[in-house]
């Protein structure tokens, strides 16, 4: 099963509601990476299982984040005046499409209109 890490620039709402809808979930700010760089996240997330989920477009960077080298990675792609409510109701309906072998290892790009996966190689 998916297990998320919300980062500080996701709603406060998101992992309760990813934890209703089944999916186990933390928030950064919860477990003392408030303000943590993107290396100390990722590297918390990988140490613990969780794939990342935030609107910071930095973890979609291959070269920093390589893909497969992680537990998958979604990168949220909104705008900031989106309600928070359109957007939690929005990731979730996505969430709920993705198999857990288009997460692991890969880089998800959401946006109102597309899910674009970066997909690691296939040995």
């Amino acid at each position: 099963m998916i297990r998320f890490l919300i980062d500080e620039d996701m709603p406060r709402s998101t992992a309760p509601l990813l934890i209703q809808h089944g999916f186990p979930a933390s928030d950064v700010r919860d477990i003392g990476l408030r303000s943590a760089s993107d290396e100390s996240i990722y590297a918390y997330a990988q140490k613990h299982g969780l794939t990342i989920l935030t609107r910071d477009r930095g973890f979609g960077d291959i070269i920093r984040f390589p893909l497969s080298a992680h537990h998958g990675i979604l990168v949220i792609r909104f705008p900031n005046e989106t309600p928070t409510k359109t957007l939690n109701k929005f990731i979730v309906q996505q969430i709920v499409r993705l198999s857990e072998t288009e997460i692991r290892g890969n880089v998800i790009i959401i946006d109102s209109k597309t899910i674009r996966i970066r997909r690691k190689e296939e040995k």
